[in-house]
């Protein structure tokens, strides 16, 4: 990508008019030269710390569980970020030349109000990972006590939650240490990833290095066939199954993909973002989720059974000291996770709903309330479910956000933007009462085709009353949306050019 020129900061009389905004608040202000401290070493350890968590360490065991063998699973994490890191960096272009958040970005495609839309769409699948993480830091302390207090795990299970009252509990104590993270603000989710990057990666590999001494080797796993060779229990049917994993693995990271430029306005350069995320994201993925399969099949030897939580391997250990230290090192990174890709983007979000009344904080605090509602735990639940139903299906909106976005910044604008008039409510991103008619079309038509799969994956509409074809469109959610809604976006603009829509 050619280097680009960061927009200069604004002058004096633009600087008023956009700070009397009702657009404005000081959280979504663009990001001044003097403000830009992140060279590509920042984005590397952006990476590295948010992709280095236990999801990712899980993540394989679900594709290994679908048939494929270890190298397969790996390589299908690895090819779903090679391909998210495509839209990833286009995405940050805008953030880095103009020192814009994400719904400020949204304004340019969907309007000064229409921006709300794909907002708060990125925001709810955020408040779902923000409730997803928080489940397993509580989770992870849950498991560990039980070791030290016995009693705690055996618990009825309540009615309608689903979980015991202890499993509760650490739930929501885990999260009341996220919303005191939220409180503390930005600094010190600063401050939790420098540490969080090494030491959950030194923890990997001490478990590596342990599972390898210990088995003899890294055991059964890797050796395992896939159950899609010949002979196997799905002989023939790898393709069927490679693509809508794919998808997932896209979905793992489609949310960061869109709000990226949270992180890329404080950019010292667009080589610094480019370089930076292409040597953090997918490396650090594969490498993560590889430590997760090659622990896991030692585990077959050294136990027995086969144990693909890396809590539960922790809680094999009887030395007291080396549970505590996990125990706080797992919250620390789970925690430093949590924070920095599940909260960062929907308080930003919600604070676009009403900047002179939510701040960013009031945003997190607004997170934290409706990942709680979620009920995460049956979010992850069921592996299957997991990738097809709660992955693959909001990739069915954020693909349609993404191609929009896209279109909009490199394909209609060329990469120009009024700064100033992304601040005001009768400027040029105005169009028809603040919003895009031609946006909200593009979407609603990224949207519609993955909609019979889904409800069809979701047990709404029963399968033999959607056509095979609809229903296999759904495993190519991400694609087909991003692209549907690529071309009416561009084909709309084009036939509306010079229309306020």
């Amino acid at each position: 990508m050619k280097e680009a020129e960061i927009c200069a900061d604004l002058s004096a009389g633009e600087l008023v008019k956009v700070e009397s905004s009702a657009l404005y608040n000081e959280d979504l202000a663009p990001v001044t030269s003097g403000q830009r401290r992140w060279r590509y070493g920042s984005f590397a350890g952006l990476w590295i710390s948010m992709a280095a968590c236990i999801p990712t360490y899980m993540l394989a065991s679900s594709l290994i569980g679908g048939g494929m063998n270890w190298w397969q699973a790996v390589l299908t994490i690895f090819l779903g970020n090679l391909i998210v890191l495509v839209p990833m960096i286009l995405n940050a272009h805008a953030g880095t030349k103009y020192g814009i958040p994400f719904p400020v970005y949204c304004r340019a495609a969907f309007g000064t109000l229409g921006a709300n839309v794909p907002a708060l769409m990125r925001a709810l699948v955020a408040c779902g990972w923000f409730g997803i993480q928080t489940w397993i830091g509580g989770n992870a302390i849950y498991k560990i006590l039980g070791v030290f207090v016995p009693s705690m795990v055996a618990g009825e299970v309540m009615p309608m939650l689903g979980i015991t009252l202890a499993q509760l509990a650490c739930f929501l104590f885990f999260w009341g240490i996220n919303l005191w993270v939220i409180y503390r603000g930005i600094d010190t989710i600063r401050v939790l990833l420098n540490i969080k990057a090494p030491l959950l990666i030194t923890l990997g590999l001490v478990l590596l290095g342990w599972a390898y001494r210990e088995a003899g080797g890294f055991g059964p796993i890797l050796s395992q066939p896939s159950a899609f060779d010949a002979g196997g229990a799905k002989e023939g049917q790898f393709w069927g199954y490679f693509f809508p994993a794919l998808t997932g693995m896209i979905g793992f990271w489609a949310t960061l993909s869109l709000n990226i430029p949270d992180f890329s306005r404080y950019a010292t350069s667009q080589r610094d973002q480019v370089i930076g995320q292409a040597l953090g994201l997918p490396m650090t993925m594969a490498l993560y989720s590889f430590i997760g399969v090659a622990v896991t099949s030692a585990t077959t030897i050294i136990y027995g059974t086969t144990i693909w939580d890396p809590v539960d391997v922790l809680t094999r250990f009887t030395n007291p000291v080396v549970l505590v230290v996990a125990m706080v090192a797992l919250c620390i990174a789970t925690l430093a996770t949590n924070i920095a890709a599940n909260v960062v983007s929907p308080a930003n979000d919600f604070a676009n709903l009403a900047p002179k009344l939510i701040s960013f904080r009031a945003g997190g605090y607004i997170t934290g309330v409706i990942g709680v509602l979620m009920m995460p735990w049956k979010l992850v639940a069921d592996p299957e479910g997991y990738i097809f139903t709660w992955l693959v299906a909001y990739s069915a909106l954020l693909g349609p956000i993404g191609g929009i976005l896209i279109a909009d910044y490199f394909g209609w604008r060329k990469g120009k933007l009024d700064l100033v008039a992304l601040y005001d409510l009768e400027g040029e991103y105005r169009y028809t009462k603040g919003f895009s008619w031609v946006a909200m079309v593009a979407l609603v038509a990224g949207v519609l085709p993955s909609l019979p799969g889904f409800l069809v994956q979701v047990k709404v509409v029963p399968e033999g009353a959607v056509s095979a074809f609809w229903v296999g469109l759904y495993h190519y959610t991400w694609f087909v949306g991003f692209g549907v809604a690529f071309g009416v976006y561009l084909l709309g603009r084009k036939l509306g050019s010079g229309a306020r829509g």
